[in-house]
């Protein structure tokens, strides 16, 4: 039996970097990545549906959001922490999802007959381009409520007004634009779930797979129309 040296030993890659090199690996941070986006966004929507309580409760639940960790952090630390996580987070997701398309299109170097694979979903076709929109959506989206600069209103300390003036009628092609990644977005949550699940080890008969697919789809459905009830209620007049 061989026996191991320092010297056999050089050059050879640790055990996280041989997994973050490995498709199996890349898959998994995708996934975990994706699951930590997913707990966000349910938390994020389920907080702009304060809107529909009225200004004083909305514009009250973004000052608390400030003031979280207090007196441990001072003000707005933690939405920092936060925001720098969530890039991490978004950058590993991007990242890996890029390279393993690459590799997928490496390893088919030749276009398929038919225009879609035969067992690939709509989701799956236009999860490339649904996330290209995201992160379109993610930087103005920051530009427009966390920066201000191209929000119509852009008044510090009142997200309320912000997001009222965002998707008013006068503005509606925000609100369409807005409504466009949502819907990207649905598509995303609707496979990526399910995939992520069957990643993480979570799918092993034909009844799980069934059962998760389901929950990927309500999950994608509530997830969308809770963040779509805000564009639709102020072009609707229900919230002013």
């Amino acid at each position: 039996m061989a026996v191991e040296t320092a010297a056999t030993r050089v050059g050879r890659p640790s055990a996280v970097t041989a997994l973050w090199r490995s498709n199996i690996g890349k898959k998994a941070v995708m996934a975990t990545t994706g699951l930590l986006m997913l707990l966000f966004l349910i938390v994020h929507m389920l907080g702009n549906l304060k809107i529909f309580f009225g200004r004083t409760d909305f514009d009250d639940y973004a000052a608390w959001l400030r003031t979280i960790g207090h007196p441990v952090l001072h003000n707005a630390w933690y939405l920092w922490i936060q925001r720098f996580g969530l890039l991490v987070i978004v950058g590993l997701h991007a990242v890996t999802a890029y390279q393993l398309s690459r590799r997928d299109l490496q390893a088919r170097p030749a276009k398929y007959a038919h225009r879609l694979r035969p067992t690939a979903s709509y989701a799956t076709n236009t999860m490339r381009f649904g996330g290209i929109i995201l992160g379109l959506f993610i930087i103005y989206h920051i530009l427009d409520l966390t920066a201000l600069v191209a929000n119509p209103n852009g008044a510090e300390g009142k997200p309320y007004d912000n997001v009222v003036a965002d998707f008013s009628p006068s503005h509606w092609y925000i609100a369409v634009a807005y409504i466009v990644a949502m819907l990207a977005l649905c598509a995303h949550i609707a496979h990526g779930f399910w995939s992520a699940a069957r990643t993480l080890g979570a799918v092993s008969s034909a009844t799980q797979a069934t059962t998760y697919k389901a929950i990927a789809g309500v999950l994608a459905a509530v997830i969308t129309l809770g963040f779509l009830s805000v564009p639709i209620a102020v072009l609707a007049g229900l919230v002013r």
